[in-house]
C-alpha cells in the first residue's frame, strides 16, 4: 500500500543510510539556496553591504590600513564593542588577505550551512526521522532568512551556529566539544552564553511527583561545572578590560532622555505595555519577524510562521501517547522547555537590571527562533504519522487518497513557499542589504588623505566610514547613547552641527570647522528649505525637536544661512541629491 511506503520514508523511525543522507541533503540545498540569493545581493554592487555592518565592520578596515580613521571617536567607540573572539577572527583572516568587508559578505552561507547542519542533527537526536529534521532545519532558515540575523555577520550572526552546536554536543554527551562551543559563544556572544549556562544549571534538577529534586546523573554536574569553568575563562577578558567610554547607561538615566523614550533614536520605553512586554525590538519577548507579520495580518501571521502554532501543539500531542504513537520515540525533549525556561528568565532578570545585561529582547528572541522551529516540525511528523496510521488500519480507498493527498500537499507548500513569498514582493531571503548610491562621492573621498573629518547631517553620512573609508564627525549609525562617555561627546557635535549649518553668521560656521578639525562638508540639495526636517529620518525624533522647529521657522521666515550663500563659491562635487563643501574655502 502507498501509505505503508509513505509511513516508512516520512515518519519510520527505522530509516536506511540513503534516506538520512536524502534528507539532510535537502536540508544543506534549502540553505545554501537562501546564502547563495543573499550572496547575489552581496556582490551585485562594490557598494552593498548589510545595515549592521556599517556598525560593526567598518572599522576593521583599520586591519588592512592602520593609518584609517587616525584618533577616530566614533571608530573607537565600535571597536570597543566588539567581542574579543569576534574581533580576532576578522584580524586573523584579513592578515592572510581576506578583506574584513568582503568576508562579511561571504560568512552568511557558511554560518547558515553550519546552523542547518547542527540543527538537522539536534532533530535527529529528539527523534530519529530524517523527515522530521529537514523539515525543522526548514523552518529555522525560514525564520533566519526573513530577519537580517545571518545576513548580518556581525557578532550575533555567530551565535546560531555556536549555540546550535552547544546543544547538539551537550544531547551527544561530548564534554570537550561542548565545552569548545561555550568558550566560542563566550568570545563570539556573551548574551547567548548565559543561556547556555541556565541549561547546564537547570538540568541538574528535575520535576518528580510534584516536588523539585536534584539529578542523581553525575554526568550532569561534570558538564555543569565544566561548562561554567570554560565560561569563567572565555568572559575573563570582559572582567579584566575597562570600557574607556564607562559602563551601560543605568534604567534611572535612561528614563530620563528622549533618546529612550517614544520616537526616540533607540526607542525603549514605549508607551503601550503590551508592545513593550511583547513585541518591541529591544524590550519585547517575540522575535520581530513575527511582530511584523502580525501587525501586517493575523492570517499571513499564521501562513508565514506555521512553526509557532505548530511548535505549541507539540506538548498536547505528547499528552496522547496512544493516538501518536511515535512518542514513544521521542528523547531528550526536555531540552526544549529547559531554554525556554532559561531564556524567559534572563529576560525577566534584563528587565530588572536593565541595560547591564543589555536589551532584554536578546535573550528570548534568538531562542524562540530555535525551538519553536524544532518543536514544530517533531508536532507535524507526529500528526503525519498518525494520519498515515489511520489510513493504514482500513483499506478503504477514500482514506488512501485523503492520506496522500495531505502529505503531497503537505510536502509541496513547503518546498515552494520561498517562491511564494518571493511573488508576493516579499522579501525572502531578507538581507537587510544597504545599496550605497553615491559612487563618484565615495571614490573622490577615498582619494583624499585617510585623516579627513566630513561634517554633514545628511543620511548618506551612515555610509562614507565604509564605502569611502573615511571619518564623519556624527551620523545617525554612531548616535548611540547606551554609554554616556561616548554620547556625552556626539551629543554636542550635533547640536553643534545643526547650529553652524543653519547659522546666518559665517564666523559661527568658521569657529566650527576650527573646533572640530572639519576637511569637508556634506550637504543635502534639501538642506535649506523648510520641508528638510518633515522627512528627515534622524532629526525628526524627540531629543532634536525643539531645536528643529527653530531652525524650520526661521527658514520658513526667509532667513538664508551663511553656509548656504557659499555653496556655489566651495562646492567640489555635486551628485543628483549631493553638494560636497570643501571647508577650507569658507
Amino acid at each position: 500500500m502507498f501509505s505503508q511506503y509513505l509511513q516508512k520514508s516520512l515518519t519510520s523511525i527505522n530509516s536506511s543510510r540513503s534516506q538520512l543522507i536524502f534528507w539532510f541533503s535537502l536540508s544543506l540545498a534549502f540553505a545554501a539556496f537562501c546564502g547563495i540569493i543573499m550572496l547575489k545581493t552581496a556582490l551585485s554592487s562594490d557598494y552593498a553591504v548589510s545595515d549592521d555592518v556599517r556598525q560593526h565592520v567598518f572599522w576593521m578596515q583599520r586591519f588592512v590600513n592602520p593609518r584609517l580613521f587616525p584618533d577616530d571617536l566614533v571608530t573607537d567607540y565600535f571597536q570597543s564593542l566588539s567581542p574579543l573572539g569576534y574581533i580576532t577572527f576578522y584580524r586573523l583572516l584579513a592578515n592572510i588577505g581576506v578583506e574584513p568587508i568582503f568576508l562579511s559578505k561571504l560568512l552568511p552561507l557558511i554560518l547558515g550551512l553550519i546552523t542547518t547542519a547542527y540543527c538537522f542533527g539536534i532533530s535527529m537526536q529528539l527523534l530519529a526521522i530524517p523527515a522530521a529534521a529537514f523539515l525543522s532545519t526548514f523552518l529555522l532558515n525560514q525564520n533566519l532568512w526573513l530577519a537580517s540575523d545571518l545576513s548580518s555577520s556581525t557578532p550575533r550572526a555567530f551565535l546560531y551556529p555556536f549555540f546550535l552546536a552547544f546543544i547538539y554536543y551537550l544531547l551527544h554527551g561530548s564534554l570537550l566539544s561542548m565545552l569548545l562551543a561555550i568558550a566560542l559563544l563566550g568570545l563570539f556572544y556573551p548574551s547567548t552564553l548565559l543561556v547556555a549556562i541556565g541549561v547546564l544549571i537547570i538540568r541538574l534538577v528535575s520535576w518528580k511527583n510534584g516536588r523539585l529534586r536534584l539529578t542523581r546523573k553525575r554526568q550532569n554536574f561534570i558538564f555543569c561545572i565544566s561548562g561554567l569553568g570554560v565560561a569563567f575563562i572565555s568572559l575573563l577578558p570582559y572582567f579584566l578590560s575597562t570600557n574607556e567610554f564607562g559602563s551601560m547607561v543605568t534604567a534611572a538615566q535612561a528614563r530620563m532622555m528622549p533618546e529612550f523614550l517614544q520616537n526616540g533614536r533607540t526607542e525603549f520605553f514605549v508607551d503601550n505595555p503590551v508592545e513593550y512586554w511583547l513585541f518591541h525590538k529591544r524590550s519585547g519577548f517575540v522575535p520581530i519577524q513575527w511582530y511584523r507579520a502580525t501587525v501586517a495580518s493575523p492570517i499571513k501571521f499564521l501562513l508565514h510562521f506555521p512553526q509557532i502554532w505548530m511548535g505549541l501543539l507539540l506538548p498536547i500531542l505528547i499528552g496522547y501517547p496512544q493516538r501518536f504513537t511515535l512518542v514513544s520515540q521521542i528523547s531528550r525533549i526536555v531540552i526544549l522547555p529547559q531554554i525556554f525556561i532559561v531564556s524567559f528568565g534572563l529576560f525577566l532578570a534584563a528587565h530588572g537590571v536593565l541595560f547591564k545585561l543589555y536589551l532584554p529582547s536578546r535573550f528570548p528572541q534568538h531562542s524562540l527562533q530555535i525551538i519553536m522551529p524544532i518543536a514544530g516540525a517533531i508536532a507535524v511528523i507526529m500528526i503525519l504519522d498518525a494520519l498515515l496510521n489511520w489510513a493504514i488500519r482500513t483499506e478503504q480507498t477514500q482514506r488512501q487518497v485523503i492520506t496522500i493527498a495531505i502529505t503531497a500537499l503537505l510536502f509541496v507548500v513547503i518546498i515552494l513557499y520561498p517562491s511564494y513569498w518571493r511573488l508576493k514582493a516579499t522579501e525572502f531571503p531578507h538581507t537587510g542589504y544597504v545599496i550605497g548610491k553615491a559612487p563618484k562621492l565615495y571614490e573622490f573621498l577615498s582619494e583624499q588623505p585617510e585623516n579627513i573629518i566630513i561634517a554633514s547631517l545628511a543620511q548618506e553620512a551612515d555610509n562614507l566610514p565604509t564605502f569611502a573609508q573615511r571619518s564623519v564627525l556624527v551620523s545617525k549609525q554612531s548616535a548611540l547613547p547606551y554609554h554616556l562617555g561616548y554620547y556625552r561627546q556626539i551629543l554636542p557635535r550635533i547640536n553643534d552641527l545643526l547650529s553652524a549649518q543653519y547659522s546666518q553668521d559665517a564666523t559661527e560656521v568658521k569657529n566650527f570647522v576650527k573646533k572640530y578639525d572639519v576637511d569637508f562638508w556634506l550637504l543635502e540639495r534639501t538642506a535649506f528649505t523648510p520641508e528638510y526636517f518633515t522627512t528627515h529620518k534622524w532629526l525628526d525624533q524627540r531629543q532634536f525637536e525643539p531645536k528643529i522647529k527653530e531652525i524650520a521657522a526661521g527658514l520658513q521666515q526667509g532667513n538664508i544661512p551663511a553656509l548656504k550663500k557659499v555653496v556655489e563659491k566651495c562646492s567640489v562635487l555635486k551628485t543628483q541629491d549631493l553638494i560636497l563643501l570643501k571647508a577650507q574655502c569658507f
